[in-house]
């Protein structure tokens, strides 16, 4: 029994959920996503959520049952509240900033990182060294941010690099420089 396929997915006031040709549809007030599934989910609505159900027992079938669950889900709550993901930046110099519909980052590299921010996800600078990533598909938001984080991953010794807010660096020690 998939746990997280069977609970309820809850869908706000003003976000419209429709089902045709083995694709979902969610519309709401920040926008449309849409979304392919397997022929063997099946999808039921009733007054405010949605019930996802399986057509058998088999294991790929059950795999398929959370996880079009979780897309419904993220769906619904992209389009009605959105997806933020916010990411730090730690060192001396380094800095970011946004120039149109690019982000360019000074990372301690020789020339700085000019990165296209996509049309779909929304980015804003704070402090020069504070980046969030908004947008509606939770997986465009998250590849983005992984992307950013990706140039300059903090590492263990002084933590400079680009890391998540809610991410935590272990510390090393280091030498000890005993003569």
């Amino acid at each position: 029994m998939s746990r997280i396929g069977n609970i309820p997915v809850k869908v706000p006031q003003g976000v419209k959920v429709s089902f045709d040709d083995l694709v979902m549809h969610v519309e709401g007030p920040k926008g449309k996503l849409s979304q392919g599934y397997h022929g063997v989910i099946s999808f039921t609505q009733e007054a405010d959520a949605i019930l996802v159900g399986r057509a058998n027992e088999e294991k790929q079938t059950k795999s398929y049952h959370g996880l079009y669950r979780n897309l419904l889900n993220n769906m619904v709550v992209g389009v009605s509240t959105g997806w933020t993901k916010n990411l730090l930046i730690t060192g001396v110099g380094y800095r970011a900033e946004v120039q149109g519909n690019i982000l360019v980052l000074s990372l301690g590299f020789s020339s700085d990182i000019y990165m296209g921010i996509p049309d779909d996800i929304k980015v804003a600078v704070e402090a020069n060294t504070k980046i969030t990533v908004t947008g509606i598909d939770k997986q465009r938001v998250g590849e983005f941010s992984a992307q950013v984080r990706k140039l300059r991953p903090p590492e263990p010794y002084k933590g400079k690099g680009i890391r998540y807010e809610d991410e935590h660096i272990r510390r090393k020690v280091g030498k000890s420089g005993v003569k």
